[in-house]
């Protein structure tokens, strides 16, 4: 009797469809393990994906440089001595970032920003917003691409013209029914032509707050040398106001000043923002490193900046998630042992209750081969049908952990192929016992058993 496949399986379906409450009971241990594994791979997929979002909003190669901005609560009668004693410091300015692109190896190209809240109006619209104050590198170094006019000249710069490029929401919000370029828009007290309209950028409200970055298509940029001129350049902020602000901090904004405001008036740093773009990532932890003795040289040996590579940080939560993926993965994949288990626990019984049935094929004249095919066939026909069952539930349970967590999970082919072939090597693994054990029955005292 030769061995036909289509035969085997027919004959196994047929043995399964026979009862089959006891067969959908055997594949749960199948359908829970494969669902699981799709979803912690999903979830694994998804958090990998976040991190390449978040390293293309925060720029490949870059070290980031921000103010610290000091609050302290003290003594009124310490105060005096500490600050005799306390050094000056310029603060974070253009200088800095000068001397960092003219003299730090590796470094490629330099972004200073400066930030100014304010409110913008126009056509009887206001709302609050902020105006950037950047050099042109910074489009470069931020992946941004214009849909409308032009970038910043050197007569832009140079004259610092009262132009600006806005992103995108301001746009829709000022300019619905029009065409933004040529027209101007007020920012504080400063009216400024709009000769550029940004590209949108999609950025998700958790990357935001996660990263401590802008809603950028909510940002006006205009020429740094514009945003000295016409908005704030505080290097030219003295200490005495800056301690004059700070007893009276509450005299602008009244009682209830916040934190922000309060914290603006002490900021003495002419940049809000330095972003150091480097050739190569291969010696950027080493960068970071001589750019903050550098900056400590500069600030008289007062720390009040911050380098970060955000590079590095993003890589270091990618392997702990991977790490935490593979430890939800691997639990997962207990259930798969489980119903493994399981499926070798009903073939055993399956050939406890076929043994007059082996007993026939064998007068008939089948093979030990022959019988072992048929109930291995049967064994991985069940979990041919959990695997099934296993992917739809995969993918739901999927949906249901981004709907309900806020997690964002992608089902991959990888994942659909890696866990449904599992589940047909525990078909193998498994049915192989059951299978070998009705094989090597004894033919006369099958057909003899009751």
């Amino acid at each position: 009797m030769s061995f036909n496949i289509n035969y085997t399986f027919a004959i196994a379906w047929q043995a399964i469809g026979s009862n089959k409450l006891r067969a959908m009971l055997t594949s749960l241990g199948i359908i829970f393990g494969v669902g699981s594994v799709i979803s912690m791979l999903s979830v694994g997929k998804g958090a990998e994906q976040e991190i390449l979002e978040q390293m293309k909003l925060l720029g490949a190669n870059n070290v980031v440089v921000k103010p610290v901005i000091e609050q302290k609560e003290e003594k009124a009668e310490e105060e005096t001595n500490k600050s005799e004693k306390k050094k000056y410091t310029p603060g974070l300015t253009l200088e800095d970032a000068r001397s960092i692109a003219n003299l730090v190896p590796g470094v490629s190209s330099v972004s200073p920003e400066i930030i100014t809240e304010l409110t913008i109006v126009r056509s009887g619209l206001k709302r609050s917003g902020r105006v950037v104050g950047i050099e042109p590198t910074y489009f470069e170094m931020s992946d941004f691409s214009l849909i409308k006019g032009e970038l910043f000249n050197a007569k832009h710069i140079e004259l610092a013209l009262p132009v600006c490029i806005i992103g995108n929401s301001i746009r829709t919000k000022f300019f619905a029914t029009e065409d933004p370029i040529g027209k101007t828009i007020k920012c504080g007290n400063i009216w400024l032509t709009v000769i550029g309209v940004l590209d949108e950028r999609k950025i998700s409200e958790d990357n935001i707050k996660h990263l401590g970055i802008r809603d950028y298509n909510m940002d006006i940029y205009t020429p740094i040398s514009t945003a000295l001129l016409k908005f704030r350049n505080r290097s030219l902020i003295t200490k005495a106001m800056i301690n004059n602000a700070a007893r009276s901090q509450d005299a602008d904004f009244g009682e209830q000043a916040t934190e922000k405001q309060n914290e603006e008036k002490k900021n003495y740093h002419q940049l809000d923002r330095l972003t150091v773009r480097m050739a190569s990532s291969e010696n950027i932890t080493k960068t970071a490193e001589i750019i903050t003795r550098m900056l400590e040289r500069r600030h008289n040996r007062v720390v009040d900046f911050e380098v970060s590579v955000p590079e590095l940080l993003l890589k270091q939560e990618q392997r702990t998630k991977t790490i935490f993926n593979i430890v939800l993965g691997a639990i997962a994949s207990i259930s798969l042992l489980v119903g493994g288990i399981g499926i070798m626990n009903i073939m055993l019984a399956s050939v406890l209750e076929r043994t007059r049935e082996i007993g026939i094929r064998r007068a008939i004249g089948a093979r030990s081969k022959d019988i072992t095919l048929q109930f291995l066939s049967e064994a991985v026909a069940l979990c041919l049908f959990g695997g099934v069952l296993g992917i739809f539930f995969g993918v739901v349970l999927s949906l249901v952990i981004e709907q309900f967590t806020d997690i964002k999970t992608i089902v991959s082919p990888f994942s659909v192929i890696i866990s449904f072939g599992v589940a047909v090597a525990v078909g193998l693994i498994f049915g192989i016992i059951p299978a070998r054990r009705a094989a090597l029955q004894n033919p006369i005292e099958s057909l003899r058993y009751e």
